[in-house]
């Protein structure tokens, strides 16, 4: 007998605190959210080059000039940093709109 897994609701995507998403990024969880209408990805375990370390990537989706949004980072906390309209990440994490995350 198959299990069905469901969708989690909005409320139980969302970071409740820092921790909870610094947990979720080092554990390679990647995450879908939005702020201010602007709909961002994060993917961690990635590598700019074959030869490059593992790196956690930041962009906007959805947009033309994907790549000018892209930003590098060797840990979570750094990833914090990510500006969004002049905005620190870390000051919005609690309030963005996860809309996946797979961890």
């Amino acid at each position: 007998m198959s299990e069905i897994i469901g969708i989690n609701s909005l409320e139980e995507n969302r970071f409740k605190t820092i921790n909870d998403f610094k947990w979720c990024v080092n554990r390679g969880g990647e995450i879908e959210f939005e702020y201010n209408e602007r709909v961002f990805g994060i993917f961690p375990l990635q590598k700019r080059t074959p030869e490059s370390e593992y790196q956690i990537l930041i962009c906007e989706k959805f947009v033309d000039n994907q790549e000018e949004t892209e930003k590098w980072y060797d840990t979570a906390d750094e990833a914090l940093e990510y500006m969004i309209d002049g905005v620190r990440l870390r000051d919005v994490i609690t309030e963005v709109i996860v809309w996946d995350r797979t961890i």
